[in-house]
């Protein structure tokens, strides 16, 4: 399984298979047909409250981390998540997007990590 992370300001590439956005609100100033986007999954976006209280600030990384992935284990993420495993099956190679400018402390970077280690392991 390849996971490429990409902002959504980067320009997209054939070689990023299928891309998925993984923020709750649309990027700033990134036209849909520019962004390229094949699949908006919300629900694998940090909640409003978690997001903010984030900041992305570094020094809160690691608890973001505990957070965001407890939520990514509740209901409310269950139906994408779903999604996502069934995209990853039927290709070798996805591009998790987001629009964070802290390319190393953001939900792609730890949507990544938990897809590789929890969720998606025995796959």
């Amino acid at each position: 399984m390849d996971i490429r992370l990409k902002r959504a300001y980067e320009a997209p590439a054939r070689s990023d298979g299928p891309r998925v956005l993984v923020d709750r609100i649309w990027p700033r100033g990134v036209s849909k047909d520019d962004a390229d986007i094949d699949h908006w999954l919300k629900g694998l976006a940090p909640s409003t409250e978690l997001r903010k209280w984030f900041g992305h600030d570094p020094q809160k990384w690691p608890e973001f981390c505990d957070r965001y992935l407890k939520e990514l284990k509740s209901d409310e993420a269950a139906e994408d998540l779903a999604t996502l495993a069934r995209i990853l099956d039927e290709h070798q190679r996805i591009t998790l997007v987001f629009a964070s400018k802290d390319t190393e402390h953001n939900n792609a970077v730890a949507l990544k990590l938990f897809m590789k280690d929890e969720v998606f392991s025995e796959s």
